[in-house]
């Protein structure tokens, strides 16, 4: 590996930690909430502590622990209590919150318990309390709370089913909030008429605050109508479990409450402030590139498709710019960030991440000077304990040297031991964020 590749690939990790950074948690939820003795802010709005006798905090993510470990650095002695859901082993140290460790992506037992407690905090808080809700990828999963009659294992099997027949994500989201306690803005329901605050850290494309931990705390547009109908489409109905069945059929005929929609008095008093994303990421990683010698230039922070295909265009732009200058001539950082997806091709093991950096170090082999680096910002990519992997335009050759063919190892999925073999996995460690992943191009 000559000089320069191993400075570009410094330079790469110094950007990729300084978008991370940018979106840590616990600073995102003190840049966002300050207070000065009872007078609290939060983004903007001012809340006279005074005139509130309890203040509690609820949530479920991710980062969860590290958001509810920031509130309590500013609010200290006035956080009543807590109860917040987060990934098995993703805590933090906090005091006067309750963290619930769960599963995630599949739901458990333990996450159902940790929503009755939020539910609990929910429904016994007054007029005169004020609710914190921390929300943050994965904090669907992480707050299970099946609808009356329905168990976690039936709810659990549905999934199953709308993914196995192709349903969409928004689809599944639909049902998901109509078979629940709490998504589609049954939270704010409970929490009502206490004040709430609901503070978000995006895991989603175009940051959607009805998607994001399927939006609890926010008005629902869909409705049993819609259950129904993707119901149909799919010819899922007589599969249902039968509670699942009579639970849409009875909300079909207006006998279960419908999911509360925009303009009704349960959000009259709530504050929803976005205080992370993945655009808040690109930002801060694109002046560290400045800082450091390059010229950014942020694409998108929506990306989304097959990594491989989207590898691919993002080590077109690095023979473009190798040849050509263009967009802009070398030393140059080009920034994007949002989430690919893998159709998998064997048995093998990896991640979104680790198969774009693959595939982009098949493409750009044998150029100089280019480095692309793929990330999680959650630290973790896929079922590894890599976040994702660097490549150049030296990969291929020395992965050949080994006796390695970067073509078998992308066929059968098995992106995370070719990059183990060339010690090239990107190892961050859980970074306590969830803000989708993002992509690096350095060409120096």
């Amino acid at each position: 590996m000559t000089r320069h590749t191993k400075q570009l690939r410094t330079d790469a990790r110094l950007i990729f930690d300084a978008g991370i950074a940018a979106v840590d948690p616990v600073a995102a939820v003190q840049n966002a909430v300050t207070r000065q003795g009872h007078l609290l802010s939060v983004a903007g709005e001012v809340y006279d502590l005074h005139q509130y006798a309890h203040i509690y905090a609820i949530g479920a993510g991710k980062a969860g622990a590290t958001m509810a470990k920031g509130l309590e650095n500013v609010l200290q002695d006035r956080l009543t209590a807590g109860a917040v859901t987060v990934k098995y082993d993703h805590v933090a140290p906090v005091t006067a919150v309750t963290l619930y460790e769960a599963g995630h992506p599949i739901p458990d037992a333990a996450g159902v318990g940790g929503a009755e407690a939020m539910m609990h905090i929910a429904q016994q808080a007054g007029e005169n309390d004020l609710v914190f809700c921390l929300l943050s990828g994965g904090g669907s999963a992480l707050s299970p709370a099946p609808s009356t009659g329905i168990t976690l294992e039936e709810k659990q099997q549905f999934t199953s089913l709308l993914l196995a027949c192709g349903a969409s994500i928004d689809e599944i989201n639909t049902l998901r909030k109509h078979l629940s306690r709490l998504k589609g803005g049954q939270l704010a329901r409970l929490v009502a008429p206490a004040r709430l605050i609901t503070l978000v850290l995006s895991d989603v494309v175009g940051d959607r605050l009805d998607v994001i931990a399927s939006g609890p705390t926010v008005p629902d547009a869909s409705t049993f109508a819609d259950c129904h109908e993707i119901v149909a489409r799919y010819g899922l109905m007589e599969q249902l479990p039968p509670s699942i069945r009579d639970h849409l059929q009875r909300g079909g005929a207006g006998q279960v409450p419908e999911t509360p929609k925009a303009g009704e008095p349960v959000f009259a008093r709530h504050q929803t402030v976005l205080i992370g994303s993945n655009r808040i990421a690109l930002q801060a990683a694109a002046q560290q590139a400045r800082h450091v010698g390059y010229t950014p230039l942020v694409l998108s922070s929506s990306v989304q498709g097959e990594a491989r295909e989207i590898a691919r265009v993002q080590a077109a732009m690095a023979h473009e710019i190798r040849q050509c200058g263009l967009p802009m001539p070398p030393p140059v950082c080009v920034l994007a960030g949002g989430e690919t997806t893998v159709t998998l091709l064997g048995q093998g093991k990896g991640g979104r991440n680790q198969e774009f950096a693959l595939a982009a170090a098949m493409d750009i082999d044998g150029l100089e000077g280019v480095v692309i680096l793929s990330g999680g910002t959650d630290g973790t990519d896929g079922p590894t304990d890599a976040a994702g992997a660097v490549a150049d335009g030296e990969t291929v050759s020395r992965a050949q040297a080994l006796g390695l063919s970067p073509k078998d190892f992308i066929q059968r999925s098995d992106s995370y031991h070719f990059f183990t073999a060339l010690d090239d996995l990107l190892f961050t460690g859980p970074t306590g964020t969830n803000v989708m992943d993002m992509y690096l191009l350095l060409v120096g």
